[in-house]
């Protein structure tokens, strides 16, 4: 949406022009759905609370375009956006994150994504995760989570051998999965064995979503 007013200055607009895009769309990735690596960012942010990370605008975007060449120039495909001295875990690149592990107290299986604080994106890739996570992970004793979660918690999970894995979700890519995270100078893995492209929850969330998509499963959401 543009403004379209015969004036120029800062204001709301008299007139504004709505473009609707319709288009078909191949891999988000070049090599398709493939496992990907991330770099976790913090000398840079993606979204402050009160600001605009909960909306879908060209100024939430611009600004993640220069560190994520820089991040593509050392080898990784996205940018894993840290925030505040916590290093809270947001959004990959331009996705929702979802991060699969196991509790250090219980061992109990756990889906953890950010939660709607005025930062995240509220997208509807993130919201059917969440329903079909609740729908069917948790009947099987997973617990579904929407809580702030700190980088150095993936990475101390991940030495511990309790990260499952990691993956994103977003309209195009429907979700991606995570080989590898570096952090503060240190690759963390993200659980996939050397041959593997996918884990079985982002295998199953991509598959479930498709089906759903193409009407080869009869669902309420359809």
């Amino acid at each position: 949406m543009i403004g379209t007013q015969s004036t120029l200055g800062v204001g709301p607009p008299g007139s504004a022009l709505l473009f609707v895009i319709a288009s078909p769309v191949g891999p988000y990735y070049p090599t398709g759905f493939k496992a990907i690596s991330l770099e976790a960012t913090d000398y840079a942010v993606r979204a402050w609370p009160g600001g605009v990370g909960d909306k879908k605008l060209g100024a939430n975007y611009a600004p993640c375009i220069v560190p994520q060449l820089s991040a593509a120039s050392r080898g990784f495909q996205q940018n894993l956006w840290l925030f505040g001295e916590e290093e809270y875990v947001t959004e990959v690149g331009t996705m929702n994150l979802f991060i699969a592990l196991k509790n250090k107290e219980t061992g109990q299986k756990e889906l953890v994504t950010a939660p709607l604080d005025g930062t995240i994106l509220e997208g509807v890739t993130r919201d059917s995760v969440l329903g079909l996570a609740r729908e069917r992970l948790a009947p099987n004793g997973w617990t579904v989570s929407e809580r702030k979660i700190r980088m150095s918690e993936v990475a101390e999970a991940a030495d511990e051998g309790r990260l499952i894995e990691v993956f994103g979700s977003g309209t195009a890519a429907i979700v991606s999965p995570v080989r590898n995270i570096s952090y503060k100078g240190k690759m963390v893995d993200c659980g996939l064995k050397e041959d593997e492209e996918a884990g079985e929850i982002a295998s199953q969330m991509k598959n479930w979503i498709e089906g759903i998509q193409y009407g080869d499963e009869d669902h309420k959401w359809r």
